[in-house]
């Protein structure tokens, strides 16, 4: 079991990880390009945690669901600009450029996106105060949960694919893609250092709108 007290080396770890990685791109210029912050914050017991939310169940697209702070970039905006402006308007955190660790994988859903996602160092996160408008509920997953050796969770899929969920302890359930997806990503690559890839898996029909 690796440390994952909320301290300067944590960080120093997953810096260097995301450095030594080469994450992918998707030039699809057909799907509309998203991004989303993996936001690693100060939890419980002095540990590390990620913030999860849940989208209100009224939303056009994917209410109800569990989601990542994150949405569609604006015209000549960068993800990480755009991974920081959405923060900041879902939760009400206002971080700059410097908080930003490092990307992983584009992942494309079958909703029409390229989703990028930005690790983000969030501190204590003392200050969120989400947007009821786009967040429901607000969850801090801790780092440990990741660890765990029942994720991924493959399922059969629709297609050559499997659908990827995550189970975490601290919701009591599965976590599907393409949010589990980015998550599995970041256990691998952040916290473990290893290259693997997720982009292939799929997603489960309910996420597709």
């Amino acid at each position: 079991m690796i440390d994952l007290s909320f301290n300067t080396d944590l960080r120093a770890r997953i810096e260097g990880n995301l450095s030594a990685f080469e994450p992918r791109a998707i030039a699809d210029e057909s799907l509309r390009h998203a991004a989303v912050a993996i936001v690693i914050v100060e939890g419980g017991e002095k540990q590390a945690a990620l913030l999860l939310t849940t989208r209100p169940a009224g939303l056009r697209r994917h209410g109800g669901q569990y989601a990542l702070p994150g949405g569609r970039l604006e015209e000549g905006e960068t993800v990480h600009a755009a991974a920081l402006r959405e923060l900041e308007e879902e939760l009400g955190l206002a971080l700059g450029e410097e908080r930003i660790m490092g990307d992983l994988d584009d992942y494309p859903t079958r909703s029409g996106f390229r989703i990028t996602p930005v690790v983000v160092w969030g501190g204590d996160a003392g200050g969120i105060q989400p947007d009821r408008q786009e967040v429901d509920q607000v969850y801090h997953i801790p780092l440990a949960d990741l660890l765990s050796p029942d994720i991924p969770l493959l399922e059969p899929g629709p297609g050559d694919h499997p659908i990827l969920s995550a189970p975490l302890a601290t919701l009591g359930h599965q976590v599907f893609a393409p949010t589990a997806a980015m998550l599995y990503q970041f256990r691998e690559v952040a916290l473990l250092g290893r290259d693997t890839r997720v982009a292939h898996y799929d997603q489960p029909a309910f996420a597709w709108k």
